[in-house]
């Protein structure tokens, strides 16, 4: 009775660890880690739009001129706000490139805002403005890295779900299916910067240096 016992008991322990080699933990382990880290990606996003409209009533205050621009970024962060999935839909690929373009749409719009407000320094030398910015590439550097961590878990599980002997359980037991990750997009996801101490210059100076490299020319050639 004993022999039969032990024999029971080292049949489980070895269909225990079969059952383990073909995904029934790893499987979930992993899609909860990356369903984790989409989490932070959509607090990083959060944080950005928040910082939106204070950034806009700023600029505004100083740029009135610049009505167009400040509405393009209204509208960017009004569609990646209402654009939204959940960590059950990430492995749709439809949803999951709708919620890409509109937050790369909103960088973009806030990239040309940066652009546009390097024409005024009186707008540049106020504290809350440079608050702001400090807070702004502060969270666009933390949208970068929690993109990146996502994709690692993302692309970590994928892998899992289709190498054997984790396939097995991956398609059999749990059904998994791979999920989306974040393609890269040049200039999208670049933190906007601006250059307080020589932005005041350049944007008062093209016309005189035009001027200014007329005149040698003409002393040339009398």
């Amino acid at each position: 009775m004993s022999r039969l016992s032990a024999f029971r008991a080292a049949f489980i322990g070895v269909l225990a660890l079969g059952l383990a080699a073909c995904g029934i933990n790893s499987v979930p382990t992993k899609e909860e880690a990356a369903k984790a880290r989409w989490a932070d990606v959509q607090s990083a996003y959060q944080r950005r739009a928040d910082l939106v409209p204070n950034l806009v009533s700023t600029v505004r205050g100083a740029a009135a001129s610049e009505e167009s621009i400040l509405t393009q970024v209204i509208q960017a962060r009004a569609a990646a706000t209402q654009t939204q999935i959940n960590a059950d839909q990430l492995n749709d690929p439809q949803a999951f490139q709708r919620f890409e373009q509109a937050q790369g749409q909103l960088g973009s719009a806030l990239s040309r805002l940066m652009v546009v407000v390097e024409r005024y320094p009186e707008l540049q030398s106020q504290q809350r403005f440079a608050d702001l910015m400090v807070a702004l590439e502060g969270t666009e550097n933390r949208i970068d890295n929690a993109r990146t961590r996502y994709n690692e878990a993302v692309q970590d599980y994928n892998t899992t779900i289709r190498t054997f002997p984790d396939a097995i359980g991956a398609n059999i037991i749990h059904g998994a299916e791979p999920m989306e990750t974040f393609s890269a997009q040049p200039g999208a996801e670049i933190a906007p910067t601006v250059d307080f101490g020589d932005s005041a210059t350049p944007a008062a100076a093209p016309a005189n240096d035009n001027s200014g490299m007329q005149q040698p020319r003409t002393g040339t050639q009398n």
